[in-house]
């Protein structure tokens, strides 16, 4: 587990700064910005919390990754103002967020099967690329619908007025086609390697690493 320790030092410096942050705005009234950086901290416990409840443990390069972005999303892009400032920013997110799904999905297939590694798998790598992007855009859905709530019950600017389209199904319909570029790209990637046993690509060594962080979930087939 030599290889947690720079992740843990990263997580925590992190932490310390958005709670550094929260306590500035606090400092100065903006309520709302110490309120997004104080939800990004208890967000960066939830690992943490889902380790220890239903002992699964994730990649941690893909604890960052998920870290980062709920940073840039939450922190960067409500709090600071970064969608509004660069009309690249929500296109980048929802492009990752999709390859984010999307490597998850990899990992629940594999990691809810029971298998002791992917090469004795009998699963099929296409269909297990086309569970991750399905996997992948089923979360997209589900966070445009919380967008859509959000707006309706809060009124927040969560849906923006895209390309002369003041009701925000423009900006929903390019979150969705981001996010559905991004799956692609990671399933691609995920089911070259897989199907040919690449070594040295990223998804390959988080499927490993999950496998031998979690031998609880895989018991030799018989």
């Amino acid at each position: 587990m030599r290889g947690t320790q720079p992740h843990r030092w990263v997580t925590h410096a992190l932490q310390l700064c958005l709670v550094a942050e929260a306590l500035f705005a606090l400092f100065h009234q903006h309520w709302y910005l110490a309120v997004l950086s104080l939800l990004v901290v208890l967000i960066t416990f939830f690992p943490v919390l889902f380790e220890r409840q239903f002992h699964i443990r994730t990649p941690p390069p893909l604890q960052l990754l998920i870290l980062g972005f709920v940073i840039a999303s939450l922190f960067l892009g409500e709090g600071r103002g970064f969608y509004s400032r660069f009309w690249w920013w929500d296109i980048v997110l929802h492009t990752i967020a999709g390859g984010l799904f999307s490597a998850v999905g990899f990992l629940l297939a594999y990691g809810t099967n029971g298998i002791v590694r992917i090469r004795e798998s009998t699963m099929v790598p296409g269909f297990v690329a086309l569970f991750a992007i399905m996997f992948s855009l089923g979360m997209s859905v589900i966070w445009e619908i919380f967008e859509f709530g959000m707006d309706r019950l809060f009124d927040t600017n969560m849906q923006r007025a895209m390309l002369n389209d003041p009701s925000g199904l423009t900006d929903t319909m390019w979150d969705l086609i981001m996010n559905a570029l991004g799956a692609l790209m990671v399933s691609v990637l995920g089911w070259r390697c897989v199907k040919y046993a690449k070594q040295g690509v990223f998804l390959k060594d988080w499927i490993d690493t999950f496998i031998e962080r979690n031998p609880r979930l895989f018991k030799k087939s018989r």
